[in-house]
Formats: structure tokens, C-alpha cells, sequence
């Protein structure tokens, strides 16, 4: 049955989580179509952006523990189809992104709070539009909120292939900042470079390190976005130039460092937590990306593409891949 004819039926397949535990855990079930309440939107989903934090929900390891049956994602791209009585934002057929949803977003259907619902431009894709809302945010947070990222500073991207990095590189490079990035693979560099990187690094090859501090002229950089700090904490704190900062966005285990290199150069170690973001700094982030996203600046970038039933694959690969390729998305 099309997915049409399931929602004249008022029903729609979702991936539902039954139990924590590995990526086999995603079913795709048939359940009943949402319906938005209040200030919320009912959205027909055409993309869905997989993001690392889902796995590690879905497996119980992560400190939030959502009540079960669950259904991950946050990150949707579609048509609204439904708004409640007292949304006043969007109508019926406008395109839309989100940073969150209420029901889940591996699904036919979502809702969403009006409020973490946004227009998507008329020049970007669904695909795009599903890679749109938690990188580009956290991106933003990370350069310009915690770390306080200036034009003309330097700025690496450690792991710059992927979403997130991919759009810090955009981001700071579009703010005026000198840009360098790593990757794990030859295609990988190659992404990073052609989204605005001028330096490029291989993070798997022995002694990269020395060569971003060469390409400083020994000085090091001013800030690092960090999307490994348990691989690369350590090497952070060597790479910094006097009074800089880390922006830890990802980490996957405990780490160890010797803190005297961050009292040697007075360096700071931050975290980044999307969801700490209050109501102005949305406004803020929001005007800064939608003219990004309207003049060309940014542009999401879309990895791998998996179907709703591929969704045990798609968290196996966002894992295990040597060297990330931009956005995973689920089509719908």
C-alpha cells in the first residue's frame, strides 16, 4: 500500500524501538499517523538526517533514556500537512526543516513544535533540508556561541568530513576565518577542501600533526572543532596556539590528557550541547543560516542515502565508516 492510501487509512510505517539495544533493534512497523496539537505541525517527511547521538539512544548507553516504544530523529525535511489550532506560523504545503521533533522522525509522518520548525529555501533539496537543522545549529554553537570564533583567527576542523564538520567548515569560512580540516580518506580531504578548507590533513596518517603546526609556522591554531575528543583530545591541547580553545562537539569514551599543556598556553577545553541553545541564540543562529542558505554559502552536503527499512544499515554505517561523506539521510 502507498503511503497515501496508508494516511487516508490514518496509518504510516515509522522505525519503532521495542528495547535498547544494537542497531537491530529498528523495526519499521505500521502504527497511527500523528496528529498536531496546539502550537505543533503535522509534516509529510520526504528526508530524514541520521545523526550519531540516535545510536547512542538507541543502544541505552546515552544519559537521556526516552520511554519506549521510541522512534529516533530529529532531523526531518517535507510538507506540512496539518498545523494545530493555535499555530499561526506555517499552512498546509509550505516546505519545511526541523532541529527536533515530538513524535520521532524515521517515519512517513512527524510533529513538530512550530517553534523547531523552519521554512526551507526554495534552492535547497529535501536531502539538504534533512541536513540542514542539527548540524548546521551545532556548527553555529560551536564556532560562534561556546568558542567565540573571530574573523581572522584559525580554526581546524578535526573530522571535517562529515555533517557537522562539513558545515563548520562552510560557517567559518563564510565568517572570514583561516580554515584547515582532517579526514580519513583521500575522497574525504578532497570534500573538506571543496567546501572551503585551505589546508587539508589526513588525521590516519603518522605525524599529521606535525604538519598542521608547520602550516602555522609552529604557532598553532587559535580554535578546534573536535568531533573525536577521546582519539584526539590530547593531540588538541599540542596543536593550540597561546589562549586557545577546543570545542568538543563529539566523543565516543573516556580520555586522558596531561592539563599542564593547557596551563602552559592557557588554552580552553569547552563543551557544545545543542540543546543548551536558548530562544535568542535560535534567532540568532537562524538569521545567520537562512542567509547562508538563500545566497550559496552554505550548502548542505548529502552522504549515503538509505530507505526506512535500510535504518539498521544506515546506524551500523554512521558508526563504523572509516571516514565520513558528508550527511547520512533516509529518503522517504
Amino acid at each position: 500500500m502507498s503511503a497515501s492510501l496508508r494516511a487516508a487509512a490514518g496509518a504510516m510505517r515509522a522505525v519503532v524501538v521495542r528495547e535498547f539495544g544494537g542497531p537491530e533493534v529498528l523495526k519499521v512497523e505500521e502504527v497511527a499517523v500523528p496528529q498536531a496539537q496546539a502550537k505543533q505541525v503535522l509534516i509529510k517527511v520526504s528526508a530524514v538526517g541520521v545523526n550519531p547521538v540516535e545510536t547512542y539512544i538507541r543502544s541505552g548507553t546515552h544519559n537521556i533514556k526516552p520511554p519506549l516504544p521510541w522512534t529516533p530523529g530529529h532531523d526531518v525535511a517535507g510538507v506540512v500537512e496539518d498545523v494545530g489550532k493555535e499555530a499561526t506560523k506555517f499552512k498546509k504545503g509550505d516546505r519545511v526543516f526541523t532541529k527536533s521533533t515530538v513524535t520521532g522522525a524515521y517515519a512517513e509522518y512527524t510533529v513538530a513544535e512550530e517553534d523547531a520548525t523552519f521554512r526551507l529555501v526554495d534552492r535547497l533539496s529535501f536531502q539538504q533540508g534533512a541536513a540542514a537543522g542539527t548540524p548546521y545549529m551545532t556548527a553555529y554553537r560551536a564556532l560562534f556561541h561556546r568558542t567565540h570564533g573571530k574573523p581572522g583567527e584559525t580554526v581546524l576542523v578535526h573530522g571535517a568530513s562529515g555533517g557537522v564538520g562539513l558545515a563548520a567548515i562552510q560557517l567559518a569560512k563564510a565568517r572570514g576565518m583561516v580554515v584547515m580540516g582532517t579526514a580519513g580518506s583521500s575522497e574525504g580531504m578532497e570534500l573538506v577542501r571543496k567546501n572551503g578548507a585551505s589546508h587539508v590533513f589526513n588525521h590516519r596518517e603518522e605525524g599529521y600533526t606535525d604538519k598542521i603546526m608547520a602550516a602555522t609556522a609552529g604557532v598553532g591554531v587559535d580554535l578546534i572543532i573536535e568531533m573525536l575528543a577521546n582519539v584526539n583530545l590530547e593531540k588538541d591541547l599540542e596543536l593550540l596556539a597561546r589562549h586557545g580553545r577546543v570545542g568538543v562537539v563529539g566523543n565516543r569514551g573516556p580520555t586522558e590528557i596531561n592539563a599542564r599543556a593547557a596551563m602552559t598556553k592557557e588554552t580552553s577545553i569547552i563543551g557544545v550541547m545543542l540543546y543548551h541553545m536558548d530562544v535568542k541564540e535560535l534567532g540568532e543562529t537562524m538569521a545567520a543560516l537562512y542567509a547562508g542558505f538563500t545566497q550559496g554559502t552554505l550548502n548542505p552536503v548529502v552522504g549515503r542515502e538509505y530507505s526506512l527499512e535500510q535504518a539498521t544499515q544506515a546506524h551500523k554505517d554512521i558508526i563504523e565508516t572509516k571516514s565520513a561523506m558528508g550527511k547520512v539521510v533516509i529518503t522517504i
